[in-house]
């Protein structure tokens, strides 16, 4: 037993050590690291707005994205994508469910902008290579998966200048119609009439 507290003793100092030696090394004392060139940035800079204007230039169709949906994203999305494998929801459908008790949110029924589609698809995807599709791949797998969802026709081609105004399904669904989501619109958005009060006998 002495032996085996003497073993946990030794080895405390030695991991603060440790720790604070990581801790000092991170300082600018030992100049390590450099500042990121602007090509660097560049490359890391991949978020796209809802206007689309980071978009990069490419085109997809919806045979080539059915193509490589069936061999990069079905396994995780069913082959059609309505299905639900593991922890993934479907992608398709869920429309006019949003204001029941169990909606289903997918890509046709819930999100508000074209953009946020591909720049999801373009960063995260697929889950066990992410990033690794090309700008070409990520238009098409869009445009199948809009397809899909009834969004564009079978013959559509998507690129940087028409996938920013297709105007999505649930697109009014996120703001009131004007005036009322203006700044200075004085009437509330929800109102009730008071509750009365109940005197206790």
């Amino acid at each position: 037993m002495k032996s085996g507290k003497t073993l946990v003793l030794g080895l405390v100092p030695l991991a603060l050590l440790a720790f604070c030696g990581s801790a000092l090394a991170q300082g600018p004392t030992y100049k390590l690291g450099r500042t990121p060139t602007p090509e660097e940035i560049k490359a890391l800079d991949i978020s796209i707005g809802p206007e689309g204007k980071e978009l990069p230039p490419g085109r997809g169709t919806v045979p080539e994205g059915e193509k490589i949906f069936a061999g990069k994203c079905a396994k995780c999305h069913g082959p059609s994508g309505t299905e639900v494998k593991f922890l993934h929801g479907p992608l398709v459908g869920g429309f006019g469910t949003l204001t029941t008790f169990q909606p289903l949110k997918t890509i046709g029924s819930y999100y508000p902008y074209p953009t946020t589609i591909w720049d999801y698809i373009n960063r995260s995807m697929p889950f066990d290579r992410p990033s690794s599709l090309k700008a070409d791949e990520v238009y098409s797998v869009v445009a199948f998966l809009f397809y899909r969802n009834g969004i564009i026709k079978a013959g559509d081609v998507l690129d940087a200048a028409n996938l920013p105004k297709i105007k999505m399904p649930n697109h009014d669904g996120f703001f009131p119609a004007q005036p009322e989501w203006r700044p200075g619109y004085a009437q509330p958005y929800f109102t009730a009439a008071p509750v009365p009060r109940v005197k206790k006998p």
